[in-house]
């Protein structure tokens, strides 16, 4: 299978290029702004075309949830309209779309986790962009899988435990959000997850994933200090009011994952075993 891999420079797309060294049954085009733009929907068609692609896994996204409130027209184009090219371009061929998606296509007042079928109500630019990017990649490609995550990190990019680990050791106080709770996923475990659908076939429809547990964005912060070695940082509880920000966050954003596991037989760690081997690699390429 000839698979696309756009976005191939942030946190998720590099995990997609580590793990498709496991997965050499397939073969690979991995492309950034520099040799796609997602946006051209005439560039997006020649090169599917070209290159006889498959299968299409979109890890490109405009991810700056604040600025976004203040640039809907260029968000949009990246979590929504971008995305609609690439699946009319793959659907044409009969192809696999693999759009990656968010919790912020919920408001976060449930209180259980949200399953794939809940009713969807973005606060935030950003949430509604991405919403309305499942919406055309399904209509635009029957083979489609979405698949929203959330708190994503990982050993690339800049992230939260990267800010984290800097911070603990730059500062002797930091405030976190003590209320508003979720689920950590290392993108590492998602790209397994999304390479364990297309191996074994995609079901299309929608799919929630993240790491396994619940936890609050002050617990994660102790967590990542704790398991960094640092010692020298004190870290106090915030709330919501206290860290006001331009787009709002949901306050619980715990996804079910019933669905993907039962699908596709994946297997979810838990939240401090993935953060624990993805510190470890983070200090071990610092050292």
């Amino acid at each position: 299978m000839n698979i696309l891999i756009t976005g191939c420079n942030g946190q998720l797309g590099n995990e997609m290029q580590l793990l498709s060294r496991e997965n050499v049954q397939h073969s690979y085009f991995f492309t950034d702004v520099e040799e796609l733009d997602i946006t051209d929907s005439e560039a997006v068609e020649a090169f599917v075309e070209f290159n006889a692609i498959d299968c299409i896994v979109n890890c490109a996204a405009y991810t700056a949830v604040d600025k976004a409130e203040e640039n809907e027209e260029l968000c949009d184009l990246l979590n929504n309209v971008a995305p609609g090219h690439l699946a009319k371009a793959v659907g044409k061929r009969g192809g696999i779309m693999v759009q990656v998606s968010t919790d912020y296509v919920f408001d976060g007042t449930n209180h259980i986790p949200y399953t794939e079928s809940e009713p969807t109500c973005p606060n935030s630019v950003y949430g509604r962009t991405k919403l309305a990017g499942e919406q055309i990649v399904m209509a635009n490609c029957t083979n489609a899988m979405i698949i929203r995550t959330a708190w994503l990190y990982s050993t690339f990019g800049n992230n939260f435990v990267k800010t984290m680990i800097r911070l603990g050791k730059e500062k002797e106080t930091l405030g976190v959000i003590f209320d508003q709770v979720g689920t950590p996923t290392c993108a590492r475990d998602l790209a397994h997850a999304i390479y364990a659908a297309i191996n074994k076939g995609v079901v299309p429809g929608i799919y929630h994933f993240s790491n396994e547990g619940v936890i609050s964005w002050y617990d994660f912060t102790k967590a990542i200090h704790r398991i960094a070695g640092i010692t020298t940082c004190k870290v106090r509880p915030l709330h919501t009011e206290e860290y006001p920000t331009p787009a709002k966050r949901p306050h619980y954003s715990v996804l079910d994952k019933t669905k993907i596991k039962q699908t596709y037989g994946v297997e979810v760690p838990y939240w401090v075993d993935s953060l624990r081997e993805c510190i470890s690699s983070v200090v071990s390429y610092e050292l």
